[in-house]
């Protein structure tokens, strides 16, 4: 059975219509102002962030922390993992 995670908070569903259905607490909107959104990228032992190249185990991980080099400037966005 496939397995299916939000790019914005590593939550783990069994299917894509229940991720896409409830609304995310690390949204980049805010917590819980957008819904989850499909991370498309296979499952890994280590998750890289595209923009800084930090790894972490889990999505989850990887994405609860601030990330030096992001887009928005440094530490005011998450990690964001890379494909």
């Amino acid at each position: 059975m496939a397995n299916y995670y939000c790019r914005f908070c590593g939550s783990r569903f069994a299917n894509v219509s229940s991720l896409t259905s409830s609304t995310c607490p690390r949204h980049p909107l805010g917590g819980h102002k957008g819904k989850h959104e499909l991370y498309e990228g296979s499952e890994k032992s280590r998750y890289t962030c595209k923009y800084c190249g930090y790894t972490a185990a889990s999505i989850s991980s990887l994405t609860s922390m601030t990330c030096v080099r992001h887009p928005d400037g440094a530490h005011k966005g998450k990690h964001s993992p890379a494909l």
